[in-house]
């Protein structure tokens, strides 16, 4: 028998884990391949073996070694296709024993053990034939490999890392029970029951339908999209449309761009952006996708550090902007809809201060060409982070936005109060005389 078949057979409890396939290839000897070593970069040997688990299914166990550095590879794979339904293990580890059943991790299954919040993820490692002490052993010989490093670099995470391999070693006692699960999207793992064909009362196995998630990461999404209509609504979300339209400066022909974005902790929004070819002239707009809020939206933003213009910020037509340190307000329907981060909104105030007419050529004065640059420069000075200030923004509408950095947590420098419309608001939106209920039983004036 060759090494890896005296391996099989010194790991087999008594009834043997692994047996020939048929009678005809019982004295069946591993196939040899000479392979290329990735440690040296010399030839070795590659043995695969076919063989089958009673009361499971077959699988080919694959062993490399090279005579030139002594470095040596075992990996397994299902010999069969991927099952109709995935498959998870639970099992009870309650004394010594459990340590040593035999377990087949295929690549695509994860193993967790839930008391120490402690998982494997799927793909992170090549199929295995092992032991769960083995699977043990193996995390650890993982979390161990950069500790030297980790302890010349960051010594406090390398602190944690020693408690935790150290919490995994006291498992391998089984000084109190803990719980191991392999989870298997493909069907194709196993774990040993020294009670088969009998039933284990301490292990569980549930199989389970895939979720299109996984059906991806097996490669099986076409299958799953084939059997699913497609979604008109998914369709317009994934696609960027495009209509014809004139630019606004030069009027000759043009393309507008429009996508629907969901913003996370908001809603979703249109934003359409136009791209002259004539002139070069651009310009983008942002539209709420859904309909007015029951109640107004005023967003109040303390303004303490330079990261706070990385905010990104939804600004609709129906808002207004106030900033009481400078004593500067902009009224609704100025700079239109704009989809951008705080200082980038900030630039555009200030672009749009620079470019007031009263300030440029004969219609200027000193004194008002002076107080103008003098806000420029406070103004500049809350975009560079050198002042603080409060940051305002008023919405009748209820469709602005101004991104929470610690979302789903309260931000202690944000806060956002709802409250409700005053007739002159209802009006100026145009929701006084809007009516729709009742409006089907009424008959059309003049007829």
């Amino acid at each position: 028998m060759s090494a890896l078949g005296a391996t099989a057979a010194a790991a087999a409890p008594a009834g043997a884990l692994f047996r020939p396939l048929s009678a005809e290839d019982g004295e069946q000897q591993p196939a040899e391949i000479e392979s290329l070593c990735m440690n040296c970069f010399r030839n070795g040997v590659t043995r695969l073996l076919l063989t089958r688990i009673p009361f499971f299914k077959e699988i080919i166990v694959s062993s490399f070694s090279c005579p030139s550095c002594s470095w040596s590879n075992t990996e397994i794979q299902a010999a069969g296709r991927i099952q109709e339904q995935g498959v998870r293990y639970t099992l009870a580890v309650t004394s010594r024993q459990d340590m040593n059943r035999e377990v087949v991790k295929t690549d695509c299954a994860s193993a967790r053990i839930p008391e120490l919040d402690f998982e494997v993820p799927a793909f992170s490692q090549k199929g295995v034939l092992t032991t769960i002490e083995g699977i043990i052993d193996r995390a650890v010989a993982g979390l161990e490999q950069d500790q030297p490093a980790r302890r010349a670099t960051d010594p406090e995470v390398a602190r944690k890392i020693d408690e935790f391999i150290g919490k995994l070693r006291q498992l391998k006692e089984v000084s109190s029970p803990f719980t191991f699960i392999l989870d298997d999207p493909s069907g194709n793992s196993f774990v040993e029951n020294p009670r088969a064909p009998h039933r284990d009362e301490a292990l569980q196995v549930t199989h389970y339908r895939r979720s299109p998630q996984q059906c991806a990461l097996l490669g099986l999404q076409g299958e799953e999209v084939d059997a699913k209509p497609p979604d008109a609504a998914e369709d317009l979300r994934d696609e960027v449309l495009q209509f014809n339209t004139n630019c606004p400066e030069c009027n000759a022909p043009a393309s507008t761009n429009m996508k629907l974005v969901q913003i996370p902790h908001f809603k979703e929004v249109i934003i359409m952006a136009t791209n002259c070819d004539s002139c070069g002239h651009r310009t983008n707009e942002v539209k709420s996708g859904g309909a007015i809020e029951p109640q107004g939206t005023r967003i109040t933003l303390r303004i303490t550090d330079p990261s706070d213009m990385t905010r990104d910020i939804l600004k609709s037509e129906t808002c207004s902007v106030e900033i009481p340190e400078l004593e500067f307000e902009l009224g609704m329907g100025a700079l239109g809809g704009k989809f951008t981060t705080l200082e980038g909104l900030l630039k555009d105030i200030r672009d749009l201060v620079e470019k007031n007419p009263f300030s440029l050529g004969d219609s200027s004065t000193a004194s008002r060409t002076g107080k103008l640059q003098e806000f420029i420069g406070k103004l500049q000075d809350i975009i560079e982070g050198k002042a603080q200030a409060h940051f305002i923004m008023d919405d009748p509408a209820g469709n602005s936005y101004l991104q929470n950095v610690y979302a789903p947590e309260e931000d202690p420098e944000l806060s956002v109060q709802h409250y409700e419309r005053t007739f002159e608001q209802n009006e100026e939106l145009g929701l006084n005389d809007m009516r729709t209920e009742g409006y089907e039983a009424e008959p059309a004036s003049g007829r």
